[in-house]
């Protein structure tokens, strides 16, 4: 069996320490309530959240972009470990009809004792660099607004 190498910056990877433990944590990420408040980057408006949270369930949000293009995502769980791991599909699409190649998300959660909480967040499968590197700016926004979010509520 022949594995083709995964091309240089398909990779994305973010890591963020918490000051909440890590079943509060994987809540905020399980509940469609909880993420419906913090589910988006920085400057963005959340519009609506859905969230079926099982091997094969569905996700999907809308949310608008500071410009005020709608933008949908959505994909599939594959994994839900409660309360250490969920991974899921991830497509974008934007309001004039381009569509993202589906990539992967793996959200991993290690308890560090004390209240705190090591949150990693790999996404895999970027066509280009610029399209990770488009993600990198979303999704550290994105982790910014649930630092807050998790450590405020």
């Amino acid at each position: 069996m022949n594995v083709m190498p995964r091309p240089a910056g398909t990779e994305l990877v973010l890591t963020r320490e918490l000051k909440a433990p890590r079943e509060r944590v994987f809540a905020a990420w399980v509940d469609v309530k909880q993420a419906s408040l913090w589910w988006a980057p920085r400057d963005f408006t959340p519009l609506s959240c859905e969230m079926d949270v099982r091997p094969g369930g569905l996700w999907r949000r809308r949310m608008r972009s500071p410009s005020g293009d709608v933008i949908l995502k959505h994909g599939v769980y594959r994994e839900v470990a409660s309360p250490e791991r969920l991974v899921f599909t991830y497509v974008t699409e934007i309001a004039d009809g381009i569509v993202d190649p589906e990539t992967l998300v793996s959200v991993n959660l290690a308890d560090l004792g004390g209240g705190r909480t090591r949150l990693t967040l790999w996404h895999t499968a970027f066509e280009t660099e610029l399209s990770r590197d488009d993600h990198r700016g979303g999704w550290t926004g994105c982790l910014e607004r649930f630092a807050h979010f998790i450590e405020k509520t």
